[in-house]
């Protein structure tokens, strides 16, 4: 009986510190955000500013958001957006999708891409927090 509640109060405590590393990577992510803000706008109330709004990103076709004006490029990528190709996209854009208008040089620490996809992943279509 101790071994299982001793079991227990290590799963316990592993969930704790998942759940924490979690929301620690989401506010990290939030923190690296804020090199798009000046293009992108994410959450309830989100607009289309010089780069598309990203609210929904995951599993949204790229050249998609409504009332953005994307290069032929981008519209023609083929793209739906998921982790493992916004990974590969932020680390350099232009060279994921040559002729962007995207002018970005990515960013290329791998705990910060993660950290930002942990962010922008959590917003639905109409920029509602997913509950996970």
């Amino acid at each position: 009986m101790k071994k299982l509640l001793c079991a227990l109060a290590i799963v316990a405590a592993s969930a704790a510190v998942s759940s924490a590393a979690l929301a620690q990577d989401v506010a990290a992510g939030k923190s690296s955000f804020n090199k798009c803000l000046a293009c992108h706008a994410i959450g309830e109330g989100a607009k289309n500013k010089v780069g598309p709004e990203l609210n929904g990103i995951d599993g949204r076709k790229s050249g998609q958001a409504e009332g953005y004006s994307y290069s032929d490029a981008n519209k023609n990528s083929g793209i739906t957006w998921n982790e493992a190709v916004f990974k590969e996209y932020i680390k350099d854009p232009k060279a994921k999708i040559p002729g962007t208008k995207m002018a970005f040089a990515g960013i290329k620490k791998e705990s910060e891409i993660n950290d930002l996809w942990a962010f922008v992943s959590q917003f639905d279509k109409d920029g509602k927090i997913i509950a996970k």
